[in-house]
């Protein structure tokens, strides 16, 4: 299996909110959904799913252990819930959301918990999120980097992550994009904007063909119709080496998403 390049996040959505979001996302002709059990917002993408009459096997079903259910006793059992929340016998990839704060459940119990969580078949691929180097040789070392599909972390124009993405590649380990417009920042951009112009296409686009050509996957959210329209056709945009090195050189270290108590010591 392989990680789709392109999908729908539902950060920040939740109830008729998320349920409209879904449903557009997937009459669009999406396939891909990533949640989260902090999202609070399982049930109603579990709802909008059976609702939009495509077949679960044609979607790509993803969601993440929060750090209270990280321990062995704890993970499957949480898992087994967000199933029934989703509505599905199995999710096609579970990550650990956030390293354990203070690592008060080491990183080999909680992905060999979540290895067991795949060979029961509640998950077919496994992965991590917010992972730096250190924190991801952990769990290489616990379930072996062929059992680790993705690394999902923050990554856009201003924050391009280098070390952590160089380090993940030797090891074979795909990297997923999350907040890959900055929060809309990058879409305010000069340099972003003249692309877009020289292509006709939006900003919106421009940055997520960036992140594709560079084999990251994508999971912009969007409740309006048209950007999740235009989103999508994001995977049609081929930028050139210019528009590739003028967008890289934004790179300035600027990271949106670092919590208090959960963040790990970042590369």
């Amino acid at each position: 299996m392989t990680i789709p390049a392109f999908g729908l996040g539902t950060f920040r959505l939740q109830d008729d909110v998320v349920i409209h979001s879904v449903k557009t996302a997937l009459e669009l002709g999406y396939r891909t959904i990533d949640t989260a059990q902090i999202y609070e917002n399982e049930a109603a993408v579990g709802q909008a799913i059976a609702e939009s009459g495509v077949a679960r096997d044609a979607l790509f079903v993803t969601t993440k252990i929060w750090v209270e259910n990280l321990s062995a006793d704890k993970l499957i059992p949480s898992l087994k819930e967000s199933l029934v929340k989703l509505r599905t016998d199995y999710v096609d990839l579970t990550l650990i959301h956030w390293p354990s704060p203070g690592a008060s459940v080491s990183v080999k119990e909680s992905m060999q918990a979540l290895l067991a969580a795949k060979e029961a078949g509640l998950t077919r691929q496994i992965g991590i999120s917010n992972f730096p180097i250190a924190l991801m040789k952990e769990a290489i070392e616990a379930v072996g980097a062929e059992n680790i599909a993705t690394n999902q972390i923050e990554l856009h124009p201003y924050l391009q992550n280098e070390q952590v993405v160089k380090f993940a590649r030797e090891q074979g380990i795909h990297i997923t994009s999350y907040m890959t417009l900055a929060y809309g920042e990058a879409l305010k951009d000069g340099v972003i904007q003249a692309i877009a112009q020289k292509h006709q296409a939006t900003p919106a686009q421009v940055v997520l063909a960036w992140a594709m050509q560079l084999g990251y996957a994508v999971i912009p959210s969007s409740t309006k119709r048209d950007n999740l329209a235009g989103n999508l056709q994001a995977q049609d945009l081929q930028l050139d080496s210019d528009d590739m090195d003028k967008i890289h050189a934004l790179d300035r270290g600027h990271r949106l998403v670092s919590p208090d108590g959960l963040a790990p010591a970042w590369d």
